[in-house]
């Protein structure tokens, strides 16, 4: 499928509320009137006017970067305009492996505010955090019953991460945490799933749960237990992100800027302060060919460097190319330098207005799990209901 319709423009920024107290005041306001509205209008939806649903989120580990960023979330501002969007803070995710309890309610309430400041509109899409629905675990459970155990041993991440952290230390919900990604996806009848290349697994597996579950226990198995019968789940299809959007490491241009690198020098967070983001980009590594150039296999860190300045400078590849072509690296990474600052620069100035007013904040994430319950539970009745469960 193509996606070119839902790019993200590089001029998008993040929208200023003069006030968070009038912005907060003002959804409160819009919530009530669009409930007014659904409850009065006498208008049928055609179903060319039916949104198709998009959900992702990321999860509240470290600090999000550039990569989270470029590759996910500013991509989500333009699918809030195409699609209903569902985008929300995997916090359930944290626990496959060894996290610090004191920082994950920070992070979780951080990582929410950086979806809000970079530009996600909780009066277009809902944002929530994901063990406020509780709906996401109870399906994985119900998922469980039906996931062969072969699938889920041949999961790539779960071999590379059990490796690194050996047998012993390793929970059985790093083994079965794609289940809670399937969970994740088929509650909410999604049709659309943003992945990049490292996730494309866990989706097939999605795509192969829903249908097994449609086979076992839909169509006329489900009719004759008092449900409506056809498929159960959506059997969701993949979103692939435009292309340049797979941001790598400052330190190893093979491989992927991440949360998990050991070194804070391989990636430029969000909040990095301008003096920081200066540093690392200096200390950033390059290679000795002369001049600059996309698309050589030969010359990774090269590539990323010159993507990243045209993502967050809204310039074309063939500007970026012409521009760059003849520089140094010492006035490249200076150019480059000043665009990421002047790029980020807003973002963190709405970041810290909405993380001084908490009850903002709490509000979004509130509305947003109760628009995202009204979904799950409806998916997790007719589960239940087709599985043979008794009527609660």
């Amino acid at each position: 499928m193509s996606v070119s319709h839902v790019a993200v423009l590089s001029s998008c920024r993040p929208r200023f509320v003069p006030s968070l107290s009038c912005a907060s005041t003002f959804l409160r306001s819009r919530i009530r009137c669009c409930s007014t509205l659904s409850a009065t209008s006498s208008e049928t939806p055609t179903p060319t006017s039916v949104k198709k649903r998009v959900v992702s989120g990321v999860q509240p580990t470290g600090s999000i970067h550039l990569g989270n960023y470029l590759g996910a979330i500013r991509n989500w501002v333009a699918l809030q305009n195409v699609y209903d969007t569902l985008f929300f803070i995997v916090d359930l995710h944290v626990i496959t492996l060894p996290y610090d309890t004191q920082q994950l309610s920070k992070a979780t309430r951080s990582t929410a505010a950086v979806y809000l400041a970079c530009g996600v509109d909780p009066l277009k899409a809902s944002v929530f955090v994901q063990s406020h629905v509780r709906a996401h675990v109870e399906l994985m459970w119900l998922l469980s019953s039906t996931t062969p155990i072969g699938w889920l041993n041949k999961m790539i991440q779960f071999k590379e991460k059990s490796r690194k952290a050996g047998d012993e230390e390793v929970g059985v919900a790093l083994l079965t945490y794609p289940v809670l990604m399937a969970s994740d996806i088929l509650l909410y009848q999604s049709d659309l799933v943003p992945v990049g290349e490292d996730q494309k697994q866990h989706l097939e597996l999605t795509r192969d749960l829903a249908e097994r579950v449609n086979n076992l226990y839909g169509g006329r198995k489900w009719k004759k237990l008092g449900g409506r019968g056809g498929t159960i789940f959506k059997v969701p299809e993949p979103l692939i992100p435009p292309a340049g959007a797979r941001i790598m490491s400052l330190t190893d241009g093979l491989s992927k800027m991440s949360k998990s690198a050991p070194s804070d020098q391989s990636r430029i967070n969000i909040l990095d302060p301008k003096d920081l983001i200066a540093n690392k980009i200096k200390r950033c590594k390059t290679d000795s060919f002369p001049s600059l150039e996309f698309d050589n296999s030969e010359r990774p860190e090269c590539n990323n460097l010159l993507s990243i300045y045209q993502l967050v400078s809204g310039k074309t590849k063939e500007e970026v190319a012409q521009e760059c072509q003849n520089m140094n690296w010492g006035t490249f990474k200076a150019l480059l330098t000043d665009a990421l600052i002047d790029h980020l620069h807003p973002i963190q100035v709405r970041y810290e207005e909405i993380m001084s007013d908490s009850g903002y904040l709490d509000e979004v994430l509130a509305q947003g799990a109760r628009n995202a319950a009204d979904i799950a539970d409806t998916t997790l009745h007719n589960v239940y209901q087709a599985m043979g469960f008794l009527k609660r």
